[in-house]
């Protein structure tokens, strides 16, 4: 049972903590249904908190986007906490970053947040049209409840969840200081059967679907600026000596780009679908990104994002990895 009361009790607690600089969690959005990400820093602030089927955000790209140093010269870095509210799939997040080294554990906070699966903004605002004032939804079995400016419309959760949802295997986090309530059932399943239809077609009709998707890139990068693990302070993809890459926004060098972040995914990517809910042109990027993350988990039994003590996917080897792929 979701207790936002809690939730705030414990978000007070955690920023009225010496070692804590401020918390990171959502609130509601302005219009629509939207939650927004909200960085609070006093105890007063935590009154705003939600957590709802609104919080889509996968709030673990602001560790890394938010505490980059160096610092400005004649400044100090400021070694205190960062408080962080996740979804299991945030949590994979955090996880992966950890093993990475990507950030510290002694510079996060953890408070974890059970989740029963978090809108799909498309579906929603299709059911929904033109709804311009600011809505708020909570859980409520197996539906969705929205509080729409006519009236509270229960909708089925399979109809408006999101697609990571649906296939979510960690609704509950994997790594936590604090869990505000109870764990709740694992309810989705993951046979991949999106990879396994698309990989069911012909070289010539699966290049196709991809030529199609990747002429409508616009190359806006925000596919790579949202990704909680594309966090590389010099990307390779923006390098002009030696160029990967041009600027050209055309189907082969969008596909280049694609590909080319996917690969770095590989091994790593943990599924949040960041990438593709605010891509503008609706390329579905989970495909290929899944399709890259089955080929892990089935060649090499690696799964990124729940281990916290794992070692990378390319400094994983095992003396007993298959080897059936050597000619």
């Amino acid at each position: 049972m979701v207790n936002v009361d809690k939730l705030k009790e414990i978000a007070r607690e955690t920023i009225s903590r010496d070692d804590v600089k401020y918390l990171i969690g959502w609130r509601q959005g302005t219009y629509g249904f939207r939650a927004a990400p909200y960085f609070m820093s006093t105890p007063e602030e935590a009154e705003e908190l939600i957590f709802s089927p609104l919080c889509t955000n996968n709030l673990a790209t602001y560790l890394t986007l938010a505490e980059k140093l160096p610092v400005p010269r004649g400044q100090e870095p400021d070694s205190r906490k960062v408080a962080l509210l996740v979804k299991g799939c945030d949590s994979r997040a955090v996880v992966q970053q950890l093993v990475e080294q990507g950030i510290s554990r002694e510079r996060v906070l953890v408070i974890g947040c059970p989740c029963r699966g978090v809108i799909d903004q498309k579906k929603v605002e299709a059911k929904f049209p033109d709804v311009r004032e600011a809505v708020s939804a909570v859980w409520d079995g197996d539906t969705v409840v929205f509080n729409l400016p006519g009236g509270s419309v229960a909708v089925p959760r399979q109809e408006v969840l999101a697609g990571k949802c649906l296939t979510c295997r960690y609704p509950n986090p994997v790594i936590a200081d604090v869990t505000v309530w109870e764990e709740v059932a694992v309810w989705g399943s993951d046979d991949y059967v999106d990879v396994r239809e698309l990989e069911a077609g012909s070289p010539q009709q699966r290049w196709g679907f991809w030529e199609e998707k990747f002429a409508s890139c616009m190359r806006c990068y925000s596919c790579r600026n949202v990704c909680p693990m594309c966090y590389c302070e010099d990307c390779v993809l923006d390098r002009l000596n030696p160029q990967w890459i041009m600027r050209s926004v055309n189907t082969a060098e969008n596909t280049a780009f694609h590909l080319a972040r996917a690969f770095h995914l590989a091994g790593r990517c943990i599924e949040c679908g960041e990438c593709e809910r605010v891509c503008p042109v609706d390329i579905p990027l989970m495909k290929l990104n899944r399709k890259l993350t089955k080929e892990v988990r089935d060649k090499y039994a690696y799964e990124p994002g729940v281990d916290p003590e794992a070692k990378p996917l390319q400094a994983s080897y095992r003396p007993d990895d298959k080897e059936d792929f050597i000619l």
